[in-house]
């Protein structure tokens, strides 16, 4: 039997939301808000400045995007003139894929309004993004860099802008963006609404924001830094070499079907990829050294189910929404212990499981230590026992890449090879073996043949008759003077003529 006093969830229906979003919104599959949308979209729609904070994968996309929508609206129309579609939202991402799934959101909520909304990233060309700001757009999505491009070449003003959003405020505000932002901030009118979202706020984060927001209402549905409940974490320590082993048996044991394989570097996404399509993965990296299409393709390929392991850096930790992925995999343990936290959201969201594991090297304790400060509690630890396997000659080739890594590089390797030796895998027996047979001449001294001496004697021979050079470029000692000619002047008369 039902309890009669339960309260009930509030729809959206209840936010006093118009109907064409209130359509969007069914035909999005959403029901009901969530905490954070239940307690960000009144606050936001009265016009109040907000600092919201709550686990990712919750939706504070919708928490920002529909009530801005709806402020906006009064505003809208259908005229074709672009002095009427001014920019009225602005919305900054630190990632290039944040910022094209924040326009994906938006454009689906507001596809039913007359409200234009446009994107603009780099890594891609800027004419069409040119055209588009040029007919006039209410609501824009961009990343800090290139909107700074748009600016400087007058392609957009921002001069009318009512309501900013900094999603993923805590890397917004970080010092690597702090002077892009700074700069933008003082483009916009000094009367407006801004919003702060966020699944991390440190306390010298709230600090820095409070500079930008006046009166903030700060919205927690979760404990600050919180993971979500339904993720399994789990941590196993091993070696650094035997890191891609552990990959390919947790994959094979835990059956997973896909997973983003998060490490800390470029050239390290790039290797890893190549490793685990060796071993009969499908893979693809993404990273910043790729171009926009490519990460765009890998990403898409990935969604579609199309490729099992999709090794990242950072750029694909801040809300990529990738709906029922069963795992991520830390590879590398991010340096910043908030990464965490960002890197595993990509899992079990909207109330979903999944499994996030981490593979902790010796010299990663004190990261691990980090991290578990920060979600205040202490990640399970896990046995892993791996097969050994011989490594192949590219494997060996990718790791002496890694100078950091060890002492030996590629030189060294050609040289064992050149030895006839070869180095075996870690963990092995270690004693070297011969990988081909070896032919003693290769190694003698050059020792000319008879005949070819008695060829070079008599060589020597004969251009001394002839007078010529001697095989070892000498002239002969009496060497005939022969009459050049001269130029210009001739010959010099001789005495008596």
């Amino acid at each position: 039997m039902a309890d009669v006093n339960a309260v009930p969830t509030p729809g959206f229906d209840s936010f006093g939301l118009h109907a064409d979003i209130l359509r969007a919104i069914a035909e999005q599959g959403y029901t009901q808000p969530t905490p954070i949308q239940a307690q960000a979209i009144p606050v936001v729609l009265s016009g109040r400045d907000v600092m919201g904070a709550a686990q990712t994968g919750t939706g504070k996309t919708a928490s920002f995007s529909l009530p801005i929508i709806q402020r906006l609206l009064p505003d809208a129309n259908t005229s074709a003139s672009p002095a009427r579609h001014p920019v009225r939202a602005l919305i900054l991402t630190p990632t290039r894929e944040l910022a094209d799934q924040v326009a994906d959101n938006v454009r689906s909520y507001a596809g039913h309004t007359p409200l234009r909304n446009t994107v603009v990233f780099g890594g891609v060309d800027m004419n069409p993004q040119k055209d588009t700001l040029r007919r006039g757009v209410e609501i824009l999505i961009a990343t800090p860099g290139r909107l700074l491009d748009h600016v400087e070449q007058k392609t957009v003003n921002l001069s009318q802008v009512k309501m900013l959003v900094l999603d993923e405020a805590d890397r917004m505000l970080d010092m690597g963006f702090l002077p892009d932002l700074q700069r933008i901030l003082n483009l916009l009118p000094k009367q407006r609404q801004t919003l702060l979202f966020s699944a991390t706020f440190s306390n010298e984060i709230k600090k820095l924001a409070s500079s930008y927001l006046t009166n903030p209402v700060t919205i927690e549905v979760a404990r600050r830094n919180a993971t979500a409940d339904k993720v399994e974490q789990i941590v196993y320590e091993v070696d650094e070499d035997d890191k891609r082993a552990a990959v390919v048996q947790i994959l094979g044991e835990r059956d997973l079907k896909q997973v983003i394989v998060f490490v800390n570097s470029k050239i390290g996404a790039s290797r890893l990829a190549r490793q685990l399509e060796r071993d009969g993965i499908v893979t693809a990296a993404i990273h910043g050294a790729k171009s926009q299409n490519e990460r765009m393709q890998a990403l898409e390929a990935f969604k579609q189910g199309g490729i099992r392991a999709l090794v990242a850096t950072d750029v694909a930790a801040r809300g990529l929404d990738i709906s029922d992925l069963p795992g991520v995999i830390n590879y590398d343990l991010p340096y910043n212990a908030e990464d965490y936290v960002h890197r595993i959201g990509r899992t079990g969201r909207a109330g979903a499981s999944g499994e996030a594991i981490s593979l902790c090297a010796p010299d990663e304790r004190k990261q691990l230590v980090e991290i578990e400060k920060l979600i205040k509690r202490e990640l399970k630890r896990g046995q892993l026992t791996l097969e050994r396997r011989s490594r192949s000659r590219d494997d060996r080739g990718d790791r002496y890449e890694r100078s950091d890594r060890g002492e030996r590089t590629e030189r060294t390797e050609r040289h064992s090879r050149h030895e006839g030796l070869r180095v075996g895998r870690s963990g092995g027996s270690g004693a070297p073996r011969r990988v081909r047979p070896e032919d003693e001449f290769f190694y003698k001294p050059y020792e000319p043949s008879p005949s070819a001496s008695d060829a070079q004697r008599d060589s020597s021979r004969a251009a001394q008759e002839a007078g010529a050079p001697t095989a070892f470029g000498a002239l002969p000692e009496k060497a005939p003077k022969r009459q050049v000619a001269a130029l210009l002047a001739g010959f010099p008369r001789k005495a008596g003529n």
